[in-house]
This record gives structure tokens, sequence and C-alpha cells, in this order.
């Protein structure tokens, strides 16, 4: 209780991406474009999924949910950020901080454990195909998204319970666009090497013990491919392909950030534009650009598109 008395600070202020205004205006019009087309593209696959009955599979469920993860990750920081671009001071409340912050956490680790059961989807249909249905029924699946958002809560409420036991009493400048663990623990008057080392105890070790987990749950796939024909062989490894693309892109940056909490680079910026920005972008050109059956349902809902809009004129 005398920790949250002394908590003296209740706005937080960015330095956001750069203090050119001319850089300013050129990120506002991309990151713009950005976030339009991360939402259009991820609705547009949830939309497929859910009125194309060919993707009424698993993996197409589980495509959907990342969809839509995605798209909140996404909402996150970029809205924010945007309006950071065109003010000349770019503010933020403590409480609307430790919000995002919760937020922040929740959807990105959520999307780590469903990237985790993506990897396990793929290794049973791939390496135990006659036992697939069984494995993966759809009670089955609905359970694992449970647990994932069960999971990324309670990492996350850990994650927020470390930054609001810290007294903040002083400095409030945030030298980047949004608000993070590591980005506001600095600012406590009070040392925090300890809850450093119980951010790396979690939120990096979780990053780094998944992506080594996926790394070897992908190379038992390749591996077990040479029992398959020519074209299994194509389509097992166009699809984990995109997988794993989706699986570096993502784990990258988080374990770049949250491996080392104490030490900051002039690259952060970029990591983390690349991390909350770029990569709900990327997730549905790479699954949409390399899975012909994604393509086809595409098609089939703009010709559904053009066949109501002609019916209706």
């Amino acid at each position: 209780m005398d920790t949250l008395n002394q908590t003296r600070v209740t706005e937080f202020v960015f330095l956001g991406l750069t203090d050119n205004w001319v850089l300013e205006m050129l990120f506002f019009m991309a990151f713009s474009a950005i976030y339009v087309l991360t939402l259009s593209g991820n609705i547009l696959i949830i939309i497929a999924t859910v009125f194309t009955p060919s993707l009424h599979t698993p993996m197409y469920f589980f495509l959907s949910n990342l969809s839509f993860i995605d798209i909140c990750h996404s909402s996150v920081t970029v809205p924010k950020m945007l309006e950071g671009l065109l003010l000349e001071r770019k503010t933020i409340s403590f409480d609307n901080c430790i919000t995002q912050l919760f937020f922040l956490h929740l959807f990105a680790c959520a999307e780590i454990f469903l990237l985790i059961i993506m990897a396990y989807d793929r290794y049973v249909a791939i390496c135990t195909p006659l036992h697939y249905p069984n494995v993966m029924n759809m009670r089955v699946c609905v359970q694992l998204v449970f647990a994932l958002w069960l999971g990324g809560t309670v990492h996350s409420l850990g994650q927020t319970f470390l930054t609001i036991r810290l007294p903040y009493c002083g400095p409030n400048i945030i030298d980047s666009y949004f608000c993070d663990v590591p980005l506001v623990i600095k600012l406590a008057c009070t040392d925090t090497y300890l809850t450093g080392i119980l951010i790396v105890s979690n939120s990096g070790t979780i990053s780094l013990a998944c992506f080594l987990a996926m790394v070897t749950s992908y190379t038992v796939i390749l591996v077990s491919l040479r029992k398959h024909s020519a074209e299994g062989r194509w389509k097992a490894l166009s699809t984990c392909s995109a997988h794993f693309m989706v699986v570096a892109l993502f784990f990258g940056p988080c374990i770049f950030i949250y491996t080392r909490p104490d030490t900051s680079f002039s690259i952060d910026k970029v990591v983390s534009v690349f991390y909350t920005v770029v990569t709900p972008l990327l997730n549905p050109f790479i699954y949409t650009l390399r899975n012909e059956e994604v393509k086809s349902a595409m098609k089939q809902l703009r010709q559904r598109q053009v066949f109501f809009t002609k019916s209706y004129i």
C-alpha cells in the first residue's frame, strides 16, 4: 500500500519515432496505409474461413484466430502511434499506459501460444495423418483456443503486476511510441534489477522456449517428409514454410526485446515497429500468397460479391 501511495506520475510523454515533422508526416501516411491493409487483410481471412465450407478445418480455424489476434495486437499500439505523429506533445495517462501494456502482452502471448498450437496441428497432420481427425477434432480445437487465452491472460496479469507495484515519482519520458514493461519500469524511483530478472524469466523465457520448441517441431516434420510422395512433400513444405515464416517474423523481435530488458539499443524502435506494425500485416499476405485454398476462397467471395451487386442493381 505504501508503494502505491508514493506514485506521483499521472501521465507519460512519448518521444515517438522522430522529432522531424516531415518524417512524421511520411510515417503517418505509410503506417496508416499499413494499418488499413492489416485490418482489411485479416478481416478477409476471417470472412473467407467462416463462409467457405472447404476451409472449415482445424488449420484454418486456427488461422482465423491468428487473424483476429493480429487485428487486436495491431490496434493496441498503432492508433495511438498515428495520433502521436500528428501531435507535437505525445502523452498517455498512467491508467491508459497500464491498460495498453496489459493488452499488448495479452495478445502477444496469445499469438505465441497459438503459433505453438498451429505447429502441433501441422505435426499431427503430417506425421500421423490417420489419427489427425480424432486428435484435432473441433472440441479439442476450441479447448486449445480457450487455453491460449487463459495462458495469455495469466501472463499479462503477471507483467502488469510487476509494473504497477513499482513507485513512479518523477521521470515520465518514454523513448518510444507505446507502453511496454521494459520501457516503463526504467522510470520507477527504485532499483528494478529484480523486476528485470523476472521479466526475462517470464516474457524472455516464453519467447525463446516456444521458438525452440517450434523449430524442433518443424525439424521433425521435415525429416518425416522423406516418407511422403513428391506431391505430398510439396504441399506440406508449402504449408509449413508459410507457418515458419510467420514464426520467425514474430519471434525474432520478441526474443530481441525481452531477453535483455535492462539494455537499450538504437535499433529498438525499428524492431518495435516491425513487431507491432509490420508483422500483423505480413501474416495475411504470407498465407494468401502461398496458399491455394485461401486464394480460391478469396476468389469465391469476390464472385459472390459481384453476383449480389449485379442482382441488387
